[in-house]
């Protein structure tokens, strides 16, 4: 069962974005186009170059930020701010899923690979905030990008949870590595389903997957 795999969970960690609200909710198609003007103003190139570097920068980098910090000398603050000013009005209250992610026993964390601050909006539209004791971006991540060992290391330490004793739900296949390599148990929430080791659940479906836990 389902329910036995995580017996011995007492930190639930939730990756926000197209994880704790549907791809659907379409916030990178938000900020996206912000991303690019930065880049395009930042490194001095088209906005189709722009573009391919803010895809390349996530892939190489990690995120876009990690890689205009590497290639470029730049403001990570002023990109932080101008990337998640976005309007967030259409996000909707998900009652039945703070319900179970209520009913998890233990300690809730969420850790984003954008700020703790546009973390927080989210989860107050999507009536979210009761259940978790913590929310952790990338400025609390040292400005280290998920998924870099690194990065998950200063969050984990700063919460003062126990890897072997913790549970990661992300939507992002590849932040799953390092997490599943501490011990985590790893749930990718994704309508597309990929395999390999590091995930040992996968689900299209966040609210039914944790009716099943409680």
């Amino acid at each position: 069962m389902i329910r036995a795999s995580f017996a011995h969970v007492d930190t639930w960690v939730f990756d926000l974005d197209n994880t704790l609200y549907h791809p659907s909710a379409g916030l990178f198609e938000r900020m996206n186009p912000r991303m690019t003007a930065f880049v395009m103003r930042v490194a001095g190139v088209d906005e189709k170059r722009a573009d391919f570097l803010r895809d390349e920068y996530w892939r190489t980098h990690g995120s876009t930020l990690a890689g205009l910090m590497a290639e470029h000398d730049m403001d990570p603050d002023d990109y932080l701010d101008h990337v998640h000013n976005i309007d967030i009005n259409h996000l909707r209250p998900d009652p039945q899923l703070e319900k179970q992610i209520a009913s998890l026993p233990g300690r809730k964390i969420v850790y984003t690979n954008g700020t703790s601050s546009y973390a927080k909006r989210v989860l107050a539209a999507r009536g979210l905030t009761t259940p978790f004791d913590a929310v952790y971006g990338v400025q609390e991540a040292g400005l280290l990008p998920k998924p870099t060992a690194a990065a998950f290391a200063k969050v984990f330490e700063a919460d003062g949870m126990t890897p072997d004793k913790a549970a990661m739900f992300e939507d992002e296949a590849r932040n799953l590595a390092v997490p599943h390599a501490l011990g985590m148990r790893t749930v990718h929430v994704h309508d597309e389903p990929e395999t390999g080791e590091h995930i040992h659940h996968h689900t299209d479906d966040l609210t039914g997957f944790l009716s099943q836990l409680g």
